[in-house]
């Protein structure tokens, strides 16, 4: 059940939108399916990191120590979980701009199933070849917008071009939550929590 909207995000999203606007689960059904797909990327993470190696071009595969992969895998997840919601809050929040009166249920919806590909390019990393997965990454984050842009006028319920600027808006204020979460990593990395490789 939580992943019934899923298959449907891909072959037919307009008309998934649709259903997903009528149907209105609870939050914790959209809260369920972004607890449950972010496992993707982190389990895969711990995986490729600990059993494959990384290849970033020339030279030997890079592995991580089984603890630091844990850790790796674990920040990655609470990271994803908390960048879904912080997106649904910025998109609950935006809504008195444009008109909407959008519930944290239907904000939270367009956050999970928006964010749904970027989550599924965790897949890629059981290919860990960094050209690779940045390819399928891209494709993903395209997708991902497509499906912003098509969703946000169905489920906020207001026109098509209001839609559009509001889209705009979170896909804004997303890049500046990307960045915000990049540069945490990058602070704790330097502060001494960064992976330990195996040589």
């Amino acid at each position: 059940m939580i992943l019934n909207h899923l298959l449907g995000i891909y072959t037919h999203p307009r008309e998934e939108w649709e259903c997903i606007d009528k149907k209105h689960e609870n939050y914790v059904y959209a809260l369920s399916h972004i607890l449950f797909i972010a496992l993707i990327p982190s389990l895969v993470t711990y995986y490729s990191g600990t059993q494959l190696g990384w290849s970033f071009g020339a030279g030997e595969l890079i592995r991580l120590t089984p603890q630091s992969a844990v850790f790796v895998a674990t920040g990655l997840y609470f990271g994803l979980v908390v960048g879904a919601i912080c997106l649904a809050v910025m998109i609950h929040e935006l809504a008195n701009i444009f008109d909407a009166k959008p519930t944290y249920t239907q904000s939270l919806e367009l956050a999970a199933y928006t964010a749904t590909p970027l989550f599924m390019v965790g897949f890629a990393g059981l290919y860990p070849e960094l050209w690779f997965v940045m390819s399928v990454g891209l494709v993903a984050l395209a997708y991902s917008v497509y499906l912003l842009y098509s969703g946000t006028p169905i489920i906020m319920h207001i026109p098509e071009e209001k839609g559009f600027i509001y889209a705009s808006s979170v896909v804004t204020c997303g890049l500046v939550l990307l960045s915000v979460l990049m540069a945490a990593t990058v602070i704790a990395w330097g502060s001494g929590l960064g992976p330990e490789f195996l040589h």
